[in-house]
């Protein structure tokens, strides 16, 4: 069974920094590319960045320079950390395997709120 467990989001300021981390099931987290997914207010499921078991690492152009995504193997865990933080950060952010469908399992989220 696929659990994936999304923590660390909250209300920031804009310039301020968040760290959300995922513990993921074994079974998803070993064999995938793992990714953080942003969906913001009104618009649809974004892929942010993600990072291949090998350690390769992709970030839309929106988040480069400010985030940093990372993984621990040993923990089956995905963290994202923002820095730098913008008002159009705002969103429920998902982790999972890339890619990953609408239709495939997806944990609850995590809120993030960026203030002006």
């Amino acid at each position: 069974q696929v659990q994936l467990v999304e923590s660390g989001g909250g209300l920031a300021q804009a310039g301020g920094s968040l760290r959300l981390s995922c513990a993921a099931s074994r079974t998803i987290f070993s064999v995938n590319t793992m990714g953080w997914y942003r969906q913001a207010p009104g618009k649809q499921r974004e892929l942010v960045a993600h990072i291949s078991r090998g350690g390769i690492i992709f970030y839309v152009d929106s988040a480069k320079g400010r985030f940093t995504i990372s993984r621990d193997s040993a923990k089956n865990t995905v963290y994202l950390q923002m820095n730098s933080l913008k008002p159009e950060d705002t969103g429920i952010y998902y982790c999972n395997k890339v890619p990953a469908f609408a239709w495939e399992d997806w944990g609850q989220g995590t809120q993030v709120t960026v203030s002006s």
